[in-house]
């Protein structure tokens, strides 16, 4: 992979926001980050700790503040980064897609029940064990990574040798939190890879990574989803909190999905450039207040321009831009 930081760049390209924090919790499996209008979570890291030096500081700070953290090698602080991002994202609408609806006894894994009949016969890797995954060990040739392996677990450096090999990836989104996502997208190049979890960020330049399908999920109850996850919940916030969904990040899914962000933040470029004339027309001297805003945007949609390039190249090879 050419720039291993790139996924990173991406995710701070989309949550250059101002709105402050309300809510911070760290739960036992989840962790939820909360504006008043949006929610977004990721996976907790799971390593008791004492020594946090930022609890009760959080709320009022800015979702852009704490999306800043995602390139830090301290695991709370780039969980945190990662719900203050997707709190961030669900500030746009969700992609078209499949909702897989849940059934009593295994809401948690509607991701594999879904792709199963495409799974026969196939090698399949998972990243990170799903609780109940083990049920899947008959009816395909299930491989499980982990970076705490049980049972017939594979540990992390098995990576190496069974991604290249797969013809399916199931691969964690706290894969990103974590920072193996680079490496491991490399590895799962040739293989469908499915990029599945709460953790999802909704992003359709993730195609860019080898990723063909996202397994995100949808906010059904978010009053519900804060409580369950400060209650210690884990496969329970798919009671009732959320649903899986799926997206198929096809060359032209994709560009659909893209060319819908490229207009917002192009209307947003618009906006700064008229307040910015304005502002310099009322005779005010020095920087435009939201100069750092304005160029932001500029540079996110230079970015988005380069990926839906990409794009068009794939679906469109030969044909003028």
């Amino acid at each position: 992979m050419e720039n291993p930081a790139r996924i990173y760049e991406l995710l701070l390209d989309y949550a250059r926001s101002d709105t402050e924090i309300t809510e911070l919790n760290i739960g036992l499996v989840w962790t939820i980050c909360k504006t008043p209008q949006q929610i977004g979570l990721a996976m907790s890291p799971g390593i008791p700790t004492r020594t946090l030096s930022w609890p009760g500081t959080l709320a009022g700070k800015t979702l852009a503040e704490l999306a800043e953290w995602i390139t830090d090698w301290e695991p709370y602080k780039a969980t945190v980064a990662m719900a203050a991002i997707n709190c961030s994202l669900n500030r746009y609408e969700l992609p078209s897609g499949i909702t897989l609806l849940p059934t009593a006894d295994n809401a948690n894994l509607a991701v594999f029940d879904h792709f199963l009949p495409r799974l026969q016969g196939k090698k399949v890797v998972v990243i990170g064990r799903y609780p109940g995954i083990e049920r899947y060990a008959d009816q395909v040739n299930l491989s499980i990574i982990e970076r705490q392996p049980a049972a017939s677990d594979y540990p992390d450096p098995a990576c190496e040798f069974l991604l290249p090999n797969a013809d399916w990836v199931f691969l964690t989104a706290s894969s990103i939190t974590n920072k193996t996502f680079p490496r491991l997208a490399e590895l799962a190049g040739r293989a469908t890879t499915v990029l599945m979890g709460p953790t999802v960020p909704w992003l359709p330049e993730l195609h860019e990574f080898g990723i063909d399908y996202l397994a995100g999920v949808e906010v059904v109850d978010p009053l519900k989803l804060s409580q369950t996850a400060a209650e210690g919940g884990g496969v329970r916030i798919f009671d009732a909190a959320v649903r899986y969904r799926i997206v198929d990040l096809t060359p032209s899914n994709s560009m659909m999905w893209l060319k819908s962000q490229i207009a917002k933040d192009y209307t947003e470029r618009q906006q700064l450039n008229q307040a910015m004339d304005q502002w310099y027309g009322a005779g005010n001297k020095g920087r435009f207040p939201e100069f750092n805003r304005l160029n932001q945007v500029t540079a996110k949609l230079s970015r988005m321009d380069s990926s839906y390039k990409r794009l068009w190249d794939v679906e469109l090879p030969g044909r003028a831009v």
